[in-house]
């Protein structure tokens, strides 16, 4: 068993298993804030209900996403311990901001959200939610100038055999964080709209709360077209900022092993010899990738074997001759179509649906209303392959041209250990994904409100126990 897979592989499981709970954290919650919003604003009750309904869920998902943060958070010091020690020092600033501050701020103003319904004014507990949705974006903007700084390292100096920060702001300024930052927030948008789209529908086909669950849809639709075309717009600036910083990446994403054409095509799908480094049958569109990469029609895109000649020459001094610096070309590059696909799948959908309401033949086409249910996977698979495609791409590096992920593991942790907690952690994690799951399932079948119909005369309120 090789140590640095399995750490590799335990790194991965853990990441992706606490990024299903991210972005549907953030999007949902600036769902729910804007629900409020209409209640404060139109004073309609229904408003409130649907705020306080999608708000349990919400909460359900926070809780267990905390959980899986902690267990995150333990993999730096249990299996990159080299690697914390080498970046500890510009690393450890933005994730302590992201606990001091961002955390805390979410904590604080989900507790008085919770709790003061009925005893905050209608403003100032609307003003709760938002603080609430504020948090979740400020967290992800400082693990994200984390995870840039892996990706662009900026204002450090190397002192003593660590990286050491030296300019604060730069960490800020970094040209990464500002393409990734608005990919990652976009697709979480994603998450919030597709989730309530998925269960409004599902609900609707039942023909469950008509008028909750069709104002609760119409929203979905609205922000998940928002999200998806700026999951696209930035993900476009993301692409090509990479052709600049990560050109082996890029290279990688798209199957190029020899130097592209000018203009380039781009390869819509590529049968890949990793062994031989040739691709054996390519599909290709002329022009697009010249335009992807540069938005104009021309221009050309450098292939893996240039630049694994070019990193030879600039790196093997430092990290040992003879070392691969292509990544995994597959993974890579089937991770960024497989993102592609799934995000357009989002904004067909999106466009579909407001063209059915505007028609005013939503609630009566079954077929699209069935097709929600299983798009609420959508958002998920695009963020969980955009990441994979993210991550993947920059090997042989953790930090990119600084250190590399066979020199980043815990040397003194053997690999039965990793493989134990491995398991472990599969174990936990299982076991937190039917709670939660339970959990989610019992609030929807609850609905809106109990027993009754949301627009009957006489009804209960769950949440608050009085009559509504």
């Amino acid at each position: 068993m090789d140590q640095v897979l399995l750490a590799r592989t335990q790194f991965a499981v853990t990441t992706i298993y606490h990024f299903f709970f991210v972005p549907l954290s953030i999007g949902l919650v600036f769902m729910v804030a804007l629900m409020e919003t209409l209640y404060v604003a139109k004073k309609k009750e229904i408003y409130k209900k649907m705020a306080k309904f999608w708000g349990h869920l919400f909460l359900i998902n926070f809780a267990v996403g905390v959980v899986t943060g902690i267990i995150q958070e333990f993999q730096f010091g249990m299996n990159w311990s080299d690697y914390s020690r080498f970046v500890g020092d510009v690393f450890g600033a933005p994730l302590a901001i992201e606990a001091l501050l961002a955390f805390f701020m979410e904590s604080t103003f989900i507790g008085l959200w919770i709790f003061g319904w009925e005893r905050l004014s209608k403003k100032v507990h609307l003003a709760c939610i938002w603080l609430v949705s504020i948090g979740t974006i400020l967290s992800g903007f400082w693990i994200l100038t984390a995870n840039s700084f892996m990706q662009v390292p900026v204002g450090f100096a190397i002192n003593n055999g660590r990286a050491e920060m030296n300019d604060f702001f730069a960490l800020i300024k970094n040209g990464q964080l500002w393409v990734e930052f608005p990919h990652v927030m976009t697709g979480a948008l994603c998450a919030g709209a597709f989730f309530t789209a998925g269960i409004s529908g599902y609900n609707l086909l039942k023909k469950r709360h008509i008028e909750f669950y069709q104002k609760s849809l119409k929203l979905a639709l609205i922000i998940g077209l928002i999200g998806s075309i700026g999951t696209a717009l930035s993900g476009h600036g993301q692409a090509q900022y990479l052709v600049k910083t990560q050109p082996m990446k890029m290279a990688a994403a798209e199957g190029i092993w020899q130097d592209t054409a000018d203009p380039a095509p781009w390869s819509a799908f590529a049968v890949i010899d990793s062994a031989k480094k040739e691709n054996k049958f390519e599909l290709n569109i002329p022009y697009a990738l010249s335009f992807l990469s540069y938005s104009k029609f021309g221009g050309s895109l450098k292939g893996m074997e240039t630049l694994q000649k070019e990193y030879a020459v600039k790196y093997d001094g430092k990290v040992g001759k003879g070392t691969n610096y292509i990544p995994p070309v597959k993974t890579t590059y089937w991770s960024f179509r497989l993102m592609i696909g799934f995000g357009v799948g989002m904004i067909l959908l999106s466009i579909i649906g407001l063209y059915l309401w505007k028609k005013g033949r939503l609630e009566q086409s079954k077929l699209f209303l069935r097709f929600l249910p299983p798009a609420i996977s959508f958002p998920f698979l695009a963020n969980t392959f955009g990441w994979v495609m993210t991550e993947v791409g920059r090997q042989p590096w953790t930090v990119f041209g600084l250190m590399t992920t066979a020199n980043s593991v815990s040397p003194n942790v053997s690999a039965g250990s990793i493989l134990l907690s491995i398991i472990l952690y599969v174990l936990i994690f299982t076991v937190l994904a039917i709670v939660m799951v339970y959990l989610m399932i019992r609030e929807i079948k609850r609905g809106p409100i109990a027993h009754q119909a949301i627009d009957s005369n006489k009804t209960i309120d769950p949440f608050n126990k009085v009559g509504a």
